[in-house]
């Protein structure tokens, strides 16, 4: 019997530089690539540096293996433009990708786009999207199809995927819309790594990040100096939820505090405004034995925040390691 693997989709953590930006997403695609990880994350949102369409052909075109996460969200684009991508990199580069399916994005973004669905309808949105998207890439023959949001009259995609390059898709959010388009589309369902760690695991797909040392104390001391506290950070994150209505953003915003917990829960990166996650920081033992508790639960698939420096990844790959499930 094979032994179960996790599929980790590596991301970098916030990066305000655009000198930078392509580089570092560069640099994690290429560690990502050559140590086995199914490929990175790649962001969407009207602050986004590089489209991530493009950036996911620029990652595709430069690794041997890499299927990047790209996140989509209905508001930038039809189904059947997102469709076309897909069955374009699957004909270039004979590998599938997985789609991040999200609603969100700043509520002032919305306005500028003049989106004014309210939060629900646009999780309504979002399975109409999947559900035609999977009908195009999967039908021989041409496509009707009757929404709230989209219509489609005879309209084909050519050529039909077959079944190995069938994208995945993903869906975030932990309002009960999103957890109710999940079930209904069939989508995996992802959720924030809880503080209390596997007790609080519900979802096969968890978003967090990993700062890992070969001791306890080491990867406490050096999670602290690489994410340090500062007041203008933590306003720059108020200031950002007063632009959002993201459920997820919401509670871990919400009555949590940035003190790194006995069990190796740390929300400080998060409420800097340094990462979109908590993290897990520990030995490589440690954090790979809950890893395994993970597994045990069902959990598949993570998002994996990770700092863009080749020590600080290695660390993480010996992290995983411990695991013993990548």
């Amino acid at each position: 019997m094979t032994q179960p693997r996790l599929r980790i989709f590596p991301a970098i953590s916030r990066n305000r530089d655009p000198s930078k930006y392509v580089a570092e997403l560069m640099r994690v695609a290429g560690f990502a690539d050559r140590n086995g990880f199914e490929g990175i994350l790649l962001f969407e949102g009207n602050d986004v540096l590089v489209e991530p369409w493009a950036m996911a052909q620029h990652i595709m075109a430069q690794t041997e293996r890499s299927s990047p996460l790209i996140a989509v969200n209905p508001v930038y684009m039809h189904p059947f433009t997102a469709a076309k991508f897909v069955s374009s990199f699957a004909q270039l580069y004979g590998r599938k990708v997985y789609l991040n399916m999200i609603t969100g994005t700043a509520v002032s973004d919305l306005q500028g786009l003049g989106d004014d669905q309210s939060h629900g309808d646009r999780y309504v949105r979002l399975g109409e999207f999947v559900a035609l998207m999977r009908q195009l890439l999967a039908s021989p023959r041409p496509v009707n199809f009757a929404g709230k949001f989209y219509r489609a009259a005879n309209l084909q995609l050519r050529p039909r995927l077959t079944p190995g390059l069938m994208p995945e898709f993903l869906i975030a959010g932990q309002s009960e819309a999103a957890q109710r388009i999940a079930g209904e589309t069939g989508c995996i369902k992802m959720q924030m790594l809880p503080p209390d760690l596997e007790n609080g695991l519900n979802a096969p797909g968890m978003n967090f990040g990993i700062f890992a040392r070969e001791k306890r104390d080491e990867a406490r001391r050096a999670a602290m100096q690489r994410f340090r506290d500062d007041s203008d950070s933590r306003e720059l994150l108020t200031l950002t939820m007063e632009n959002t209505d993201s459920v997820w953003k919401r509670k871990l915003y919400e009555g949590q505090t940035a003190d790194l917990h006995d069990n190796g829960y740390w929300l400080l990166p998060f409420l800097t405004f340094q990462a979109d996650c908590p993290y897990l920081v520990g030995s490589y033992a440690e954090i790979g034995a809950k890893l395994k508790a993970f597994a045990a639960k069902g959990l598949t698939t993570v998002m994996l925040d990770m700092v863009s420096d080749e020590a600080e990844m290695q660390h993480v790959c010996k992290a995983l390691a411990a695991s013993g499930m990548f």
